[in-house]
């Protein structure tokens, strides 16, 4: 869809994001999708079937639903999917169209486009469609983009890629616990000095800035998506000093966290 011009998305009243409820499920229809459909999850854990093809889903998976696609997915009452979902036609032929599936790792920017499509959607501000169809187009350069890069090549065995891999996924998923060295290498089962060799090595970062990184990328998202306030939100990532939170966040982002907020 890179050679689609915005004026060629068709934009549909089908867009929300929600927080499915506990016996939620998506039944597999008789007729086949009828439209392009962008599904995000943003928290949760299920499984989706695509065409008869199982995914686990969670955090992060991203799909591109096409015309003609079938589709049935189900969740964890426990925890719950919470998901964006955009329904959009083209009327000019696409060459370029992004991969079905995908579980994006670098979630900010994406997580902005799609809550400011939403947001402008359902608004009804002035300018609404023009700007809808700008944000649509951007979310397929960016999964397009996506789709392009080369994978990394994996140094060292699977087994220590996997185990350095799984503790900076913990780190992901738990930004606001105070991480430490030693309990990190400790959770993949090598000496300190070694795992924090090896982390920089596949990660091209300390994993001191990794974890900073990780705890400033949930602020920006806590600032943006989730109305809270600097303070609720230093005390939600474990900053007990609220002006040290924000020289750190504008060490990492440029801006202070009450220009985001």
């Amino acid at each position: 869809m890179l050679s689609v011009p915005p004026s060629s998305f068709i934009l549909t009243p089908y867009v929300a994001k929600i927080v499915c409820e506990p016996g939620w499920k998506w039944q597999k229809r008789e007729q086949p999708l009828q439209n392009f459909d962008l599904f995000y999850v943003w928290s949760g854990e299920g499984e989706l079937l695509l065409n008869d093809e199982p995914h686990k889903i969670g955090k992060g998976s991203c799909f591109l639903f096409r015309p003609g696609d079938h589709t049935s997915a189900t969740h964890n009452p426990q925890k719950p999917l919470v998901l964006t979902y955009i329904h959009f036609n083209v009327e000019a032929e696409a060459y370029e169209i992004p991969q079905a599936y995908r579980v994006l790792r670098e979630t900010v920017d994406f997580e902005y486009l799609l809550s400011r499509y939403v947001r402008v959607f359902l608004n009804e501000t002035y300018g609404m469609e023009e700007e809808a169809r700008l944000l649509l187009k951007q979310m397929m350069i960016h999964l397009l983009r996506g789709d392009r890069e080369k994978p990394s090549v994996r140094r060292g065995s699977n087994h220590l890629y996997e185990v350095v891999h799984e503790a900076a996924n913990y780190v992901r998923q738990h930004p606001s616990l105070a991480h430490r060295v030693e309990d990190l290498s400790a959770r993949a089962g090598l000496s300190p000095r070694y795992f924090s060799a090896k982390f920089k090595e596949l990660l091209g970062t300390s994993v001191q800035s990794y974890i900073i990184k990780m705890r400033i990328e949930r602020a920006q998202h806590l600032l943006g998506h989730a109305g809270m306030n600097v303070t609720e939100v230093a005390e939600a990532l474990g900053y007990r000093d609220i002006f040290f939170f924000s020289r750190q966040f504008k060490q990492y982002t440029g801006k202070s966290p009450s220009e985001i907020r």
